[in-house]
C-alpha cells in the first residue's frame, strides 16, 4: 500500500485542517482527538509519511523514532496522565480498525479505562 498523501494526517501537517494542537516538535505533533473516547485523548502522529507502526519501524530514522516516542512520553506528563495511568492505542489495518492511513498512536486516559478488548 503506498501513502496517502492526502490523508487527513497529512494535511493537518500540512496546514490544511486545524487542529488543537497540544504538543509539537521535530518529529512529531500531537493533538487533541475529534471524537473523544476518554476525558484525555490525544493523537500522536509522525511528521514523516508512514502508513503504520510497520512502516513506521521498518523505515523511519533513528532519530525520528526517538523524537517520536519521546514526545509521546512528553505528552501523556504533560497531560497529568502518568500517576493514574493511561492507555495507547495504535491501530494497524482492517481487522484493527485502523482509520487514518497514517500512523499515529491515541493517548487515552483521565479516569479508569476497563477491559482492553471485549470477547467477540
Amino acid at each position: 500500500m503506498a501513502y496517502d498523501h492526502n490523508n487527513i494526517f497529512a494535511r493537518i501537517l500540512r496546514g490544511e485542517i486545524p487542529c488543537k494542537k497540544t504538543f509539537e516538535n521535530t518529529h512529531a505533533l500531537a493533538f487533541q482527538d475529534i471524537a473523544p473516547q476518554a476525558p484525555v485523548h490525544i493523537l500522536v502522529i509522525p511528521k514523516g509519511a508512514y502508513i503504520s507502526l510497520d512502516d513506521f519501524t521498518a523505515k523511519a530514522t533513528p532519530a525520528e523514532l526517538d523524537g517520536f516516542w519521546r514526545a509521546v512520553g512528553q505528552v501523556a506528563r504533560e497531560a497529568e496522565l502518568v500517576t493514574g495511568g493511561y492507555r495507547l492505542i495504535a491501530n494497524h489495518g482492517a481487522n484493527a480498525h485502523q482509520e487514518v492511513p497514517h500512523f499515529h498512536v491515541h493517548i487515552l486516559g483521565g479516569r479508569a479505562l476497563g477491559a482492553m478488548l471485549t470477547k467477540t
